[in-house]
């Protein structure tokens, strides 16, 4: 359904006492908070970015979802849900009155609207041309703490991530890890495999690991293939890395298959399953994935 064919009746009873609540309290708020920007996000990236930076979001878009793709940082109980990215309850936005609405190229087909709103800051991270998705989530988080008056939190915030990765690397040189091959399992013949020059790929390389799958993606860092294609990946070493969320009944079908059977993925020990992690992120979806591939790889006691 389209945004504007949206009436006040459909708006959830809970959305819109929240949108109200928020209003109130900017109202009653002394002078100082009031000068603090007012920000809505429509990315899941560029909000997580937001509460690392020091600023909680008004209202963030498919909010729902949030602990099912992002897990962390938690996001604070007052933030408003505003529907779907591509359903942008605008009502709900009207009434929440922001002073900035982060957007992406992704939905550039609302920008029209969306500055009859307020100020847009469109932050490219995903996109044709962009290259390497990690220094262009790096470039944008400095881009978005210049537009919201939080550059020193923006440096402080990266430091903290390039201590990170190396801190994670330095673990990871003494342990000659083995390639990994990361997908997203779409049913039980198909998957989502990651490579350059993605999020996951960037990682990978900061951290000191080969990425078994060596084809090339799109400019979002995934190919879609069948689950025999994994037979293309030639390094007997090399270990599959699945993301939760999984369908229920994937891992029983694949491990029934014949053709699973015959790939080295089916072997113990070269399987693994991980938790969530935005693979349509920003820095700190980089650095969670760098977590948990750190600790599969390198177990703590």
């Amino acid at each position: 359904m389209p945004a504007d064919s949206i009436s006040l009746s459909a708006f959830s009873r809970r959305a819109l006492l929240r949108a109200m609540a928020a209003v109130a309290v900017a109202g009653n708020a002394p002078v100082l908070a009031q000068s603090a920007p007012r920000i809505v996000s429509l990315d899941y990236g560029l909000a997580s970015t937001l509460l690392s930076l020091g600023v909680v979001p008004l209202a963030v878009s498919d909010l729902a979802d949030w602990d099912k793709w992002v897990v962390e940082p938690a996001m604070p109980p007052s933030v408003v849900n505003l529907g779907s990215s591509w359903e942008v309850n605008f009502e709900l936005l009207v009434a929440l009155k922001p002073d900035i609405i982060l957007t992406t190229p992704y939905l550039d087909e609302l920008l029209p609207k969306l500055k009859q709103v307020a100020k847009v800051v469109r932050l490219e991270i995903y996109a044709p041309g962009i290259g390497p998705i990690l220094p262009a989530a790096i470039a944008a988080t400095r881009k978005l703490g210049t537009a919201i008056d939080r550059k020193a939190e923006a440096e402080g915030f990266l430091a903290h991530a390039d201590a990170f990765f190396a801190e994670c690397h330095a673990r990871l040189a003494a342990k000659s890890p083995p390639p990994v091959a990361l997908v997203n399992f779409m049913d039980a013949r198909h998957a989502r495999i990651y490579a350059s020059p993605g999020l996951y790929h960037n990682v990978l390389e900061r951290i000191g690991v080969r990425n078994a799958w060596t084809e090339e993606s799109n400019y979002w860092g995934f190919q879609t293939i069948a689950i025999e294609n994994l037979s293309r990946i030639a390094d007997p070493d090399a270990r599959l890395v699945a993301f939760e969320p999984i369908p229920a009944d994937v891992l029983p079908k694949i491990m029934q298959s014949p053709l699973w059977q015959s790939l080295p993925f089916a072997r113990p020990g070269h399987l693994s399953i991980l938790p969530p992690a935005l693979m349509f992120g920003m820095v700190n979806e980089a650095m969670r994935f760098a977590r948990l591939l750190t600790d599969l790889l390198d177990p703590k006691e």
